[in-house]
């Protein structure tokens, strides 16, 4: 998952602190900062998808150890400037982020605006949407001036439009056109992300980019829905305890998803270009075929 900590003081036009890039793939050159980010920007520019209407981007931040998070337990204690580099481009462009509901509790979600500097990159407001089974939105999300779309199914349905504006309720479980669940029968608590994708393109936001937590991209994952995931491997070492970027169970009778292919778009390396700066992050961009 991706941290939402408050980055250090911009100027007007944009940081030119920033660490350089080189592109390692598919060629080498060299990304000095730029506060328009116009390159960047063009490196993970949105191509079509053959999964539907929407194309899913999932970003997220691990240790070289696979750690997910840090010892507070939030994605901030692994992440730099660098993958807070790629991680502005990527909001930037995209038209919605997805995340679960404990991420954006965790990690302290609150109402989302283009990055300072990049409203040239895409200019339409930028949507939150959180996804929860029991419909329970984090109390900074539901209070604030500018509420979250909500992705739940029919259990959770009642919670969330007490929680925010009805039309911001998106019901897409297993039973989101039936009549609600007869008193003593199982509840189901699924939320069909299949739905929730269409739903939120039929809202014209089709560029779709999930920044977890570990739990939602391992829904996303089973149901073969992310086109692509860039993950950040910043050059450090956690050790025991924290948990992997994918997460949740694996299907039905078996310990985990089949092995798929993945295809490396391209691949950038932050060197030790400022005092004090670590060496070493990488950003890669994978491109993930239907399975």
């Amino acid at each position: 998952m991706t941290s939402t900590t408050a980055p250090p003081p911009e100027s007007a036009g944009g940081r030119t602190d920033l660490p350089t890039l080189d592109v390692l793939l598919p060629a080498a050159e060299h990304l000095p900062p730029d506060p328009r980010e116009e390159r960047l920007a063009a490196l993970y520019a949105y191509g079509p998808s053959a999964r539907g209407a929407h194309v899913v981007r999932a970003n997220m931040v691990a240790s070289v150890d696979g750690a997910a998070w840090g010892p507070d337990h939030r994605s901030g204690s692994i992440n730099d400037d660098a993958d807070w580099r790629v991680f502005r481009v990527l909001r930037a462009l995209a038209d919605v982020v997805l995340v679960g509901a404990g991420t954006a509790r965790a990690e302290g979600y609150t109402a989302l605006d283009r990055p300072r500097g990049l409203r040239h990159l895409h200019d339409a407001p930028l949507e939150l949407a959180i996804v929860t089974r029991t419909g329970r939105v984090p109390e900074a999300l539901a209070r604030g001036d500018r509420p979250p779309l909500v992705l739940t199914g029919p259990a959770g349905a009642a919670t969330a439009r007490g929680d925010v504006p009805a039309d911001r309720v998106l019901v897409v479980g297993q039973d989101a056109a039936g009549a609600p669940p007869q008193p003593g029968a199982a509840v189901d608590l699924a939320v069909d992300l299949t739905r929730g994708l269409a739903a939120l393109a039929d809202r014209g936001l089709a560029r779709v980019l999930t920044e977890g937590g570990p739990t939602l991209l391992g829904d996303l994952l089973a149901a073969d829905l992310v086109d692509e995931l860039c993950v950040t491997t910043t050059p450090t070492v956690v050790g025991q305890g924290p948990g992997r970027i994918v997460a949740g169970a694996a299907p039905s009778g078996t310990t985990a998803l089949p092995p798929r292919g993945a295809r490396l778009a391209h691949l950038l390396h932050s060197p030790e270009d400022r005092p004090g700066s670590p060496a070493g992050t990488t950003a890669a961009r994978w491109l993930l075929p239907i399975g």
